[in-house]
């Protein structure tokens, strides 16, 4: 054999060599990533579970506090219509006594 084909076997050699060094690193990688997503993986879960579980934590403490404002309002609602109807019918008793008094004295007449 010539040293130029010994030079063409030796360099394909070469690059043989250093495309299979290259697969091996580019395998290395891809198990590399595959290990850490599996390991993320868990955790993403949890995270998940957990933000899931803290917003209707908070989903339920907001109806909690808006159903005690509404029932708070409803009594204060309540109590001033108690205080008005309350007002409203001692004003009108003053009226309503002078006119059963008219119609009881037409009665005795």
């Amino acid at each position: 054999m010539s040293d130029n084909q010994e030079q063409y076997i030796n360099s394909l050699k070469k690059i043989k060599e250093v495309e299979e060094n290259v697969q091996k690193e580019i395998d290395n990688h891809r198990k590399e990533i595959s290990e850490k997503i599996s390991q993320l993986d868990p955790d993403l879960k949890n995270a998940i579970a957990s933000a899931k579980t803290e917003g209707e934590k908070l989903v339920e403490s907001s109806i909690e506090q808006s159903r005690k404002k509404a029932t708070t309002e409803t009594e204060k609602i309540i109590e001033e219509a108690k205080t008005k109807a309350g007002n409203i019918s001692s004003q009108i008793m003053p009226q309503n006594t002078k006119e059963i008094i008219d119609i009881l004295l037409k009665g005795v007449e």
